[in-house]
């Protein structure tokens, strides 16, 4: 096996490396290597980015603005970035080392080199610079030249190892020289945790700092200090125009979007906005701190109270702040006079309190299971090392959009990747009969078996590519059997996911390897795996169990699934032809069956509750083109929510309205101007599931449920 280059590499650099990639890699002047190497470029774009990063800890720009500031290159003087800051006046000279397995280290030459050109700047020898130097030299001389300016050397390493004796007495002798008349120059010295930290804080959500206005109110000083009160809707629109999804932060879920529920709220403040304040249970903050202005020393709760809140999160209430938002932005509404009751509680970084009242306030609303898990640390730390190791998205939260397939994955499609590719059966065996037990806690639980300890970004995203492969695979395959054969295939996924994942070998699955090796690998050999694990399996089946027994309750049975497991691999193993008996394949004179009403069939079997997360999942290249820019315009044409209704069950985000399936996608192409769009379609193999299935395949699943069910029970 070839040795993984990447495994060497410390996860600090790895996780940078991805960052000023993506964050820098537009926004610096590269011109002066085109004729260069692209691994030249890469290095010295790296080292560049290095010095842009270090103009940001050091002064809190933007990159943009950071990345203006980098002079690197011929005729830089020694200084590779000059960053001049007019309020408090300072100047900041940056010399970067750029190591790509973390060992950079501070030389004596280059603080000489560094020193040399801040004596050219205070001697205005400005000509000596390159293009970009030259203008920022004066700029720098400029500011120096009105009054005591601080000036600090700024050295960043991408290392660990601690300046050198040698290093420390060349900047010594360097601040002797310029500190004669008053002590102007500094130095301060970033190391690779530093860099590091800063790209983990650009990764993690930014604390919310608020206003809320309050009146009539009353407060509570003890054991947390709190404040309840009313607050009009249009400052509470406010908060989400200019927090987004930040302010959900501590949520166990993000708004759900447009919901039946929902839809009734914002009718509500519409049409009745004077009525809201009666109809609603109201929102519940938490913060860290608040500051408090109050309009009377003796009788303040007889005037409006101002709040300025820190690190706010809305924890019980998110739909109604989602409604006053859709509400507000319906024209001519009213719905901004609305009252709503707030309570605004400081716990003042308590988290176990912070925790136990997220969990407390949403307890009367309809919650499952996976909505805790939002509050796991765990999750937290996952999604962090996901973006920055990978740059990938990781939904966690009930009601957040889930990223595109190529961007992401949501905590549900993780849990089940990790479930079949664990080495024992049980619990792709215990996710075929539910999905809820992933989220159960404890010995005999799920969860913690999969989250603890915590999986690695690279564990957890190549099991995803490798469990999509597998389902992609056996859509594919199921055109090719009929019966028990179209059973196996359909709901056996979990079961035949264990499977491959045993033939793949885990082993080198949690590698750090940002090409993806092993994922490419697996994908590539999912086919003939499949070609081997499907006709095993049935013949394993019909061996263990006779050919009455049936899949779908096989493969929820760990004890049955542990015996098919070993009988499959045994006979993988012992290279034993595998053929699907004949009586299993599709015939190719068959006549096809007359489509059924998928949406009647998921109704009927009570397949889908009341506000289930549906996605736009178009698969015509043409229709894809057409509608991807008007997508991209507003996330929320994208999704959807199943309302248990037999003509219009999908409830379009976009607008809270009901379509049906087909006179939905109709609606979204008229909307989005595609002038060549067909006559009609096939809504419902457009809209998928939380779980991955199209309405479709939803429904011809539970139709083939019901077949088994008219003949005799399995074993």
């Amino acid at each position: 096996m070839a040795h993984n280059v990447e495994r060497d590499i410390p996860a600090q650099v790895r996780q940078v490396r991805r960052a000023f990639n993506d964050t820098y890699t537009d926004l610096l002047d590269m011109s002066d290597f085109a004729g260069h190497s692209e691994e030249r470029r890469a290095d010295a774009r790296l080292s560049r980015a290095l010095a842009a990063h270090a103009v940001r800890i050091v002064t809190g720009w933007s990159a943009r603005d950071a990345a203006l500031t980098v002079i690197d290159g011929g005729g830089d003087q020694g200084i590779d970035a000059i960053a001049i800051v007019s309020e408090p006046a300072h100047v900041y000279l940056v010399q970067a080392k750029w190591s790509s397995k973390g060992t950079a280290r501070a030389k004596t030459e280059a603080v000489h080199k560094l020193l040399a050109g801040l004596r050219l700047i205070d001697s205005e020898e400005f000509a000596q610079f390159n293009p970009r130097g030259q203008k920022l030299a004066q700029e720098a001389k400029a500011l120096m030249g009105q009054g005591a300016v601080s000036v600090t050397q700024v050295i960043v390493l991408m290392g660990a190892e601690p300046v050198s004796a040698e290093v420390e007495q060349a900047l010594s002798n360097g601040e002797n020289e310029f500190n004669r008349h008053g002590d102007l120059l500094g130095r301060r010295v970033i190391h690779a945790s530093e860099v590091w930290a800063k790209v983990r804080d650009d990764i993690a959500a930014k604390p919310v700092d608020m206003a809320a206005d309050l009146f009539p109110w009353f407060g509570v000083s003890s054991p947390y200090e709190s404040y309840q009160g009313v607050v009009t809707a249009e400052q509470i629109a406010a908060w989400l125009r200019d927090h987004g999804a930040d302010l959900f932060n501590l949520n166990i879920r993000n708004p759900l979007g447009r919901t039946p529920i929902n839809n009734d709220l914002v009718g509500t403040l519409t049409q009745e906005p004077a009525h809201f304040w009666y109809f609603n249970n109201g929102i519940t903050i938490l913060c860290d701190s608040v500051h408090k202005t109050q309009q009377s020393m003796l009788a303040p709760e007889q005037h409006p109270l101002s709040l300025q809140i820190r690190g706010a999160s809305v924890v019980n209430g998110a739909q109604t702040v989602r409604s006053i938002a859709d509400a507000m932005a319906k024209e001519q509404s009213d719905a901004g006079f609305a009252k709503v009751g707030v309570r605004i509680i400081v716990t003042g970084g308590a988290e176990e309190f912070a925790k136990r009242t997220t969990q407390a306030t949403n307890r009367q609303n309809h919650i499952e299971p996976r909505d805790f898990i939002a509050l796991d640390p765990v999750q937290a730390a996952l999604m962090e090392e996901i973006k920055a190791e990978l740059g990938l998205d990781y939904s966690v939260r009930r009601g957040e959009l889930e990223p595109p397939a190529e961007s992401g994955c949501s905590v549900v499609e993780a849990a089940c990747a990790l479930a079949c590719a664990h080495p024992h059966s049980q619990y792709a065996a215990r996710i075929a009969a539910s999905l809820d037990v992933l989220w159960e806690r404890g010995s005999q639980g799920v969860y913690d078996v999969l989250f603890r300890p915590q999986p690695s970004a690279y564990q957890l995203w190549n099991a995803v590519l490798a469990l999509r492969a597998v389902r992609r695979t056996l859509h594919e395959l199921r055109a090719r059997f009929e019966g028990r054969g179209a059973a196996v295939v359909e709901h056996g996924a979990f079961l035949i996911a264990h499977l491959v994942f045993q033939e793949l070998g885990t082993e080198s699955m949690d590698e750090p390897d940002p090409l993806l090796s092993w994922a490419e690998g697996a994908v590539a050999r999912v086919p003939e795996i499949l070609e081997r694990v499907v006709p095993a399996l049935v013949a394993a089946m019909d061996s263990l169990y006779g050919e009455r027994s049936q899949i779908r309750y096989l493969s929820a049975d760990t004890q049955r699934c542990k015996e098919l497991t070993a009988e499959v691999r045994h006979r993988i193993a012992e290279g034993v032809e595998q053929a699907i008996p004949e009586k299993y394949r599709r015939q190719k004179k068959q006549r096809k069956p007359r489509r059924p009403n998928a949406v009647h069939v998921i109704i009927d079997q009570g397949a889908l509750k009341d506000g289930a997360v549906l996605t736009l999942n178009t698969y015509i290249v043409p229709e894809q083109d057409a509608l991807k820019d008007w997508l991209a315009q507003d996330e929320q044409r994208s999704r959807a929510t199943w309302v248990n209704h037999r003509t219009r069950p999908v409830l379009w985000a976009a607008d809270g309205e009901q379509y049906s399936p087909s006179g939905l996608i109709s609606r979204m192409w008229e909307l989005a101007g595609w002038e060549e769009r067909p006559v009609s379609n096939q809504g419902t193999t457009r809209w998928s599931t939380a779980e991955g299935d199209t309405l479709a395949e939803l429904a011809w699943r539970l139709l083939g449920e019901l077949e088994e069910q008219d003949g005799e029970p399995g074993v």
